[in-house]
């Protein structure tokens, strides 16, 4: 039987935050309920493909899918247990918001083999929290953080976001040190992105200045700083957003990052499968030999381990250096990339300016 990463979304929040361009929306108990029957047919009518699985790891993201009930996250994982074979040790993630989860609800998700928690805190500041659009304050994450830790959760990941509005270094550093000291397994680090079609694209976007945004020079220093704070604590960068305590790493994200192969169910969930991509509710499309390349090294240069060239020839029957030997060396030359024996990573460098090496490697 072959691995299999099962992603389910959950398209609900109490209300969208200002930065948000996730696929999410605010709904009512009907609309959830109807939802989550939807979903669970959905599962039920995998069962073929299932035979051919295992399921390595799960992940529940959204929107806020600890919005949901108890019993509906019951209904969910009884539709999963019935028709796929999940691993004994298979990472299960849900994603919380504070102010949706309660003691009630974890215990209900220790029940369900749920195993880990991804709670969104983004800052310890009210004031950036509100500017965010967020729903919490950061009282209410820690209580519900501690709930979380109360009933036997002991892989817990939080997420933390950088040059949002108001933010300063200095704020944003008294973030990063009340995250870690807290311990959680694994923080995930983004900076803002501003994105059309959202609030904060009205606001912030299109070339406008804000002072309430963190300037260019702000941000670098933010970005560097993160690194050399998490790293006091014990946490170690292994993507280019993701720091762990050893051997806490997101087998789930890694997956996507190794480019295993993923079933996603649900509104606008992404597959990839046989070399195949698609989105629910359309077709297919058949990756081409340059497209996994293209991906191969892209998505596998997001790990701070690199790439291997050995695994490359493997999978391609071709070298690396047969496909990619100008490109390699003009990063090497600029210090964007280094060689590891067999292994090809980026540099301290490389990774502030990624996107723009990334984008050499596509045909």
């Amino acid at each position: 039987m072959k691995e299999l990463e099962l992603y389910l979304h959950i398209p609900f929040c109490v209300r969208k935050c200002q930065y948000c361009d996730f696929l999410s929306r605010p709904s009512g108990a009907q609309e959830r309920q109807a939802y989550v029957e939807d979903l669970c047919g959905t599962i039920r009518t995998h069962r073929e493909t299932a035979k051919d699985y295992h399921i390595t790891s799960i992940f529940v993201g959204g929107g806020t899918p600890s919005l949901l009930s108890e019993e509906q996250m019951e209904q969910i994982f009884g539709a999963v247990y019935e028709v796929f074979r999940v691993d004994p040790d298979a990472e299960i993630t849900v994603e919380v918001n504070p102010g949706t989860a309660s003691g009630e609800k974890f215990s209900c998700y220790r029940r369900l083999g749920i195993n880990r928690l991804s709670i969104g805190l983004q800052s310890v500041h009210d004031r950036e929290l509100l500017k965010l659009g967020r729903i919490h304050t950061y009282g209410e994450f820690l209580q519900t953080y501690a709930q979380a830790r109360e009933k036997g959760f002991s892989n817990i990941n939080l997420d933390l976001m950088s040059a949002i509005p108001l933010q300063t270094e200095e704020s944003w550093e008294q973030t990063l040190r009340a995250a870690a000291k807290l311990g959680p397994e694994h923080i995930s680090a983004y900076s803002l992105m501003i994105e059309k079609g959202t609030p904060f694209f009205e606001r912030y976007g299109d070339g406008a200045c804000s002072e309430e945004l963190p300037d260019e020079d702000t941000e670098r220093k933010m970005y560097a700083r993160t690194k050399e704070i998490l790293g006091e604590y014990g946490y170690r960068r292994y993507e280019i957003s993701n720091y762990a305590k050893p051997g806490r790493e997101c087998r789930h994200n890694l997956g996507y990052w190794e480019q295993k192969e993923y079933l996603g169910i649900g509104e606008g969930a992404a597959s990839f499968m046989n070399h195949r991509r698609w989105t629910q509710g359309e077709e297919p499309e058949l990756l081409s030999e340059k497209n996994q390349i293209e991906e191969y090294m892209f998505l596998g240069l997001r790990k701070m381990e690199g790439i291997s060239k050995k695994g490359f020839r493997e999978r391609f029957s071709v070298g690396m250096e047969k496909v990619y030997g100008e490109a390699l060396q003009k990063f090497y030359r600029e210090g964007l990339l280094e060689e590891s024996g067999d292994l090809i990573r980026l540099t301290e460098r490389g990774i502030d300016v990624s996107n723009y090496v990334f984008s050499e490697f596509l045909f």
